[in-house]
């Protein structure tokens, strides 16, 4: 079985927007809402000032709190590489599943459920990248399967220091920042 996961490569990425731009393109995302984000963190003190350039989404988290909560068993994780997905017919937008993710990744559709990134599952199922790492300019962003020793994300999270967002939630992100 497969285990997905995105590692973003934050010395590549120069915050251009086209991963949010090919995301709402590709999934029909309405106007006013977003299932990625650009995310600018600078540490320090001049002149040792420091900054991280970071695409951000829902974290395909491997013990993903959205789904534990969920009274309708709408949010699940999909048998194909763990991605954590949402059932749109079953989901009541009750806000649960947002009020349970430290990322801020999911927002209530206009249609009335919860909608958040898929890994673009649509296409992944195909063979293709998601659409913003298949656009992604610089080249920052790869995804693939972490039980792959072979494959390029496993290899760019031995070869690189790296982090994940808010380790502390006890979620297990599966969205890995190269730095």
């Amino acid at each position: 079985m497969a285990r997905f996961a995105m590692v973003i490569d934050t010395v590549k990425c120069v915050g251009c927007m086209d991963c949010v731009v090919a995301c709402k393109t590709e999934n029909k995302v309405p106007e006013g809402f977003n299932r990625d984000w650009i995310t600018t963190d600078a540490k320090g003190k001049f002149p040792t000032v420091q900054m991280e350039i970071r695409s951000e989404r829902c974290n395909h988290c491997d013990n993903p709190p959205c789904v534990y909560c969920c009274p309708t068993k709408a949010s699940h994780v999909h048998d194909l590489g763990g991605v954590v997905l949402v059932h749109h017919h079953m989901c009541i937008g009750c806000k649960a599943c947002l009020a349970s993710c430290p990322y801020d990744a999911r927002f209530i559709h206009p249609d009335g459920y919860a909608d958040k990134c898929t890994f673009c599952i649509h296409r992944v199922e195909k063979g293709l990248d998601p659409a913003c790492v298949a656009v992604c300019p610089t080249h920052c962003m790869y995804f693939g399967d972490l039980d792959d020793v072979e494959s390029q994300v496993s290899k760019l999270l031995l070869e690189r220091k790296n982090h994940a967002l808010i380790p502390e939630a006890g979620t297990r992100p599966e969205i890995y920042y190269l730095i």
